[in-house]
């Protein structure tokens, strides 16, 4: 068991050796958890603009994110010549099997509030490969779920790029697993305004024993994806959560564990049902966050 973890340290410290000082790569913070100094540079295209709906334009964009392309929707509030200031905006990451339009009526209820706001199409559609990413972490490369934290600040950079939108004003929002990353991407970089979870929650990973620990690259990989280990790092930017009482695929307990972990300012919004994802019950809890979001 000291063989193990006496590997399992070395090979930590060979990541941040490996990658600090390489531009646009990721590494490991001295407490095992993700960081990313540097982002490469921004290049999307516009594939359309939709301008058919009185109240917001919807342009799908695809934007380089590690080589690979991520399809978005980017929808921003119709403006009028009175009142043309930049607008506050959301990065949108759906759970698990969502698509970008599955969640885009979350984005018309944003501009009706008069918010931007960026779907992503997640990477296996936010599903995670767990042998996969235990793998590719134990050879030193990038896991899959690192990568989705990524995609998303990736994201943010698209929305700055934006001149209806205030740059100084982003928010970050997620669903399920989305939330998961959400909440990952708002404390690795200061420069997000808070965030917002529904539906999710960490994964308690301070409950284990190291030293029970067999596998501990497959340890040392659940503790850096973890949220609950990076909900202290969003102060003193608003951490906002939403979650249905009776949640029938994570348990309410569980989300009220990761709120716990987090610092003031935070507020965390229940409601009624068993309802997975966003419903119609959540929206003051949603309205109220972003007003303290973006105060």
């Amino acid at each position: 068991m000291v063989l193990l973890i006496g590997v399992s340290l070395l090979l930590a410290g060979f990541y941040g050796l490996f990658y600090s000082g390489q531009e646009d790569q990721w590494t490991m913070t001295d407490n095992g958890l993700l960081s990313y100094p540097e982002r490469e540079g921004l290049e999307y295209s516009v594939i359309n603009v939709d301008d058919s709906n009185p109240g917001y334009v919807v342009n799908t964009i695809t934007y380089t994110s590690r080589e690979t392309e991520v399809d978005s929707l980017l929808t921003i509030p119709a403006t009028d010549d009175n009142n043309s200031d930049p607008v506050p905006a959301v990065v949108i990451l759906p759970g698990a099997g969502v698509t970008k339009e599955g969640e885009h009526s979350l984005s018309v209820l944003l501009a009706d509030m008069g918010y931007a706001s960026i779907i992503l199409d997640q990477r296996n559609l936010g599903a995670v490969n767990v042998e996969n990413d235990i793998m590719l972490f134990r050879n030193g490369a990038e896991p899959v779920e690192f990568l989705m934290v990524y995609d998303a600040l990736m994201a943010s950079d698209v929305l700055r790029d934006q001149p209806e939108i205030d740059g100084s004003k982003i928010a970050m929002l997620g669903s399920s697993n989305g939330g998961r990353f959400a909440i990952i991407a708002t404390s690795i970089d200061e420069s997000i305004s808070g965030v917002i979870g529904i539906s999710t929650s960490g994964y308690d990973s301070d409950s284990l024993d190291r030293e029970d620990v067999i596998d501990q690259a497959a340890y040392d990989l659940y503790t850096s994806i973890d949220p609950d280990n990076y909900v202290g790092g969003i102060f003193p930017r608003p951490f906002v959560m939403i979650h249905s009482l009776n949640d029938t695929i994570i348990p309410y307990d569980a989300a009220m564990n990761t709120f716990e972990k987090a610092e003031e300012p935070k507020s965390f919004g229940t409601v009624d049902g068993t309802a997975h994802g966003y419903t119609d019950a959540m929206y003051p809890y949603l309205e109220s966050g972003l007003e303290d979001i973006f105060a």
